[in-house]
């Protein structure tokens, strides 16, 4: 008898603890002033987040500084810090070649993810760079999931569409701590005036620009072509990995010739061999356009933001079109 009440008395105890854990785990329900721990991929959705959520959150990109956002893998130290957090924000379109994984075990989490490119048209790329090389190999073998689609997943240059994964990430903040909507609606409210400002920036550039081409070493500004009309001219297509065949080489070598096109534009961390040979070839002078998809040490230690590095990119823009 004496022993069926000591394993009561055992049970019971167990069982507070229990109810002890349960009631401190992180759930929707949380505290109302604790707050929400973020994690993202790209850096201008952090930003975003950053900016909108304001004191009520915590965020992180799980990029560290220059990381080539096509290729990043994260460490099972990283997917636990994801699992564990409040909110999951990623581009999507492709971007991330990991997410398809992940988001299937963070199903499995308290943890809300928001594809920050849903609803939003995206261009279709499933009919460009599809020829072979004289070897027949095919040149359109850009890394797993980036190319799962065919389609451009830089939405983010867009000023109009980041202003769409802004809201998005503003309407999962409201959900996830709806005691503060007011201060989130008002975030919002502020960088929305900014991306119409860098709109009306571009579309200003583009306007008063001598001429509509850019010649480009990674086709990661389809949108712009969409948006403002300016007609980008790619060495190495959608992916920075991809190399063009001989014959495709040749072509853009004259059309760069035939529009007089005295700039190449590469990324802020990449210059692919492919694109020196024709910098060479045309003797055009570099630019460097920062696509915003990590953010450098420098970028870092100088506090730039993203209108900041935009702001910076309609500037080397205004040149290119000269």
């Amino acid at each position: 008898m004496k022993k069926a009440r000591l394993y009561l008395i055992i049970l019971l105890i167990l069982s507070a603890f229990a109810a002890g854990c349960s009631s401190s785990s992180k759930s929707p329900a949380t505290t109302e002033k604790e707050k929400l721990t973020v994690y993202t991929t790209i850096y201008p959705l952090e930003d975003f987040a950053k900016k909108i959520g304001g004191e009520h959150v915590e965020v992180a990109s799980i990029y560290p500084p220059g990381a080539d956002a096509h290729t990043y893998e994260p460490t099972q130290k990283v997917i636990l810090k994801i699992a564990n957090s409040d909110l999951f924000i990623y581009n999507g379109a492709g971007m991330e070649s990991f997410t398809n994984k992940l988001t299937d075990t963070l199903s499995k989490e308290n943890v809300k993810i928001v594809e920050s490119t849903e609803g939003i048209s995206l261009i279709d790329h499933s009919h460009e760079h599809e020829e072979e090389n004289e070897d027949g190999h095919d040149h359109d073998h850009g890394e797993e999931g980036h190319h799962h689609h065919n389609v451009d997943p830089h939405v983010w240059l867009d000023p109009v569409l980041a202003m769409h994964q802004a809201n998005l990430i503003k309407e999962a903040l409201i959900e996830l701590k709806p005691d503060a909507e007011e201060d989130f609606k008002k975030n919002y409210a502020a960088i929305k005036k900014q991306f119409e400002e860098l709109d009306n920036k571009f579309r200003e550039t583009v306007e008063h620009g001598q001429k509509k081409e850019i010649l480009v070493a990674h086709e990661a500004y389809g949108y712009w072509e969409k948006r403002y009309g300016i007609k980008q001219i790619s060495v190495t297509g959608l992916s920075p990995t991809n190399e063009p065949s001989q014959k495709k080489l040749a072509e853009i070598i004259e059309i760069a010739k035939e529009h007089e096109l005295n700039y190449i534009i590469f990324e802020t961390f990449a210059t692919p061999k492919i694109a020196d040979i024709v910098k060479k070839e045309i003797g055009a002078e570099i630019l460097r356009m920062h696509h915003l998809s990590s953010q450098s040490e420098e970028d870092k230690k100088e506090n730039k933001d993203y209108f900041d590095l935009m702001n910076e990119n309609i500037e080397t823009l205004q040149k290119a079109l000269q």
